[in-house]
C-alpha cells in the first residue's frame, strides 16, 4: 500500500484582521458546517498554528528552549497526517478517516479537520517526569493559541479538547512510548 502525501500550496503570510480585532472574535465553537477546508487555507492555519516564521530556525509559536518537540497530526476524512513544516506538505500515517478517535463529542466527527498535538518527550531534557509534562502542555497551549487566533481572522471557528481516549489513539497513531497526545484541537467553518 502506497500512502498518498499532500503537497501544500504555499502559505499566505500576509493579510487577516488586525490583531486587537482578532482578539475580540477569538472564542470557542463547538458547531461546525461540513465544509471542507481548501488547501489554501489550510497551508496558511497550519504555517500560522505551527510553522517556521522568519529566519527558517524560529517556529510561529514558541518552545521551551526551542526544543520543537510537537507534532501537529492532521485528521481529515482522507485520512491523517503528520503535518511537515519544512516541505509544507501533509505526510499520511493512515489512509482512514479517524477523527471520530480524535475526542468523545459528537461533534469531532463532523468537523473537517483535528489536529492532534503530540509530544516527544524525549526532545526535553533537565526536567523531572512532572517539568516534562508541564513543558509539553504550554508549549502545546502556545501552538493551540495561534490556531485560535487564525481562525478568528480566517473566519472558521475551533475548540481545544482534552476529552479524548488517548491510550486507544496513540495506539491507532502507532505512537511511541515517549509520545505524548496533550490536547487535540477541532477546526472548521462555522455550522450554517
Amino acid at each position: 500500500m502506497t500512502l498518498v502525501n499532500i503537497v501544500l500550496p504555499p502559505p499566505r503570510r500576509e493579510g487577516g484582521l488586525p490583531l486587537m480585532e482578532t482578539l475580540m472574535k477569538r472564542r470557542s465553537s463547538r458547531n461546525f458546517s461540513t465544509r471542507d477546508i481548501d488547501l489554501q487555507t489550510l497551508s496558511d492555519l497550519l504555517w500560522a498554528t505551527f510553522g517556521f516564521g522568519g529566519g527558517g530556525k524560529r517556529r510561529t509559536a514558541p518552545s521551551s528552549h526551542n526544543r520543537q518537540e510537537t507534532e501537529l497530526y492532521v485528521a481529515l476524512s482522507s485520512g491523517t497526517y503528520v503535518y511537515d513544516p519544512v516541505l509544507n506538505e501533509l505526510r499520511m500515517v493512515l489512509e482512514e478517516d479517524i477523527r471520530t478517535l480524535t475526542g468523545m463529542q459528537d461533534f469531532v466527527s463532523v468537523a473537517p479537520l483535528n489536529i492532534i498535538f503530540v509530544a516527544d518527550t524525549s526532545k526535553i531534557t533537565g526536567k523531572d517526569e512532572r517539568g516534562t509534562i508541564e513543558t509539553a502542555y504550554v508549549d502545546t497551549g502556545f501552538i493551540s493559541q495561534n490556531a485560535y487566533l487564525f481562525c478568528a481572522s480566517a473566519g472558521l471557528v475551533t475548540v481545544t479538547r482534552a476529552m479524548i481516549d488517548k491510550p486507544a489513539l496513540a495506539a491507532k497513531l502507532s505512537l511511541r512510548p515517549e509520545q505524548v497526545i496533550t490536547l487535540a484541537q477541532t477546526i472548521g467553518y462555522p455550522e450554517e
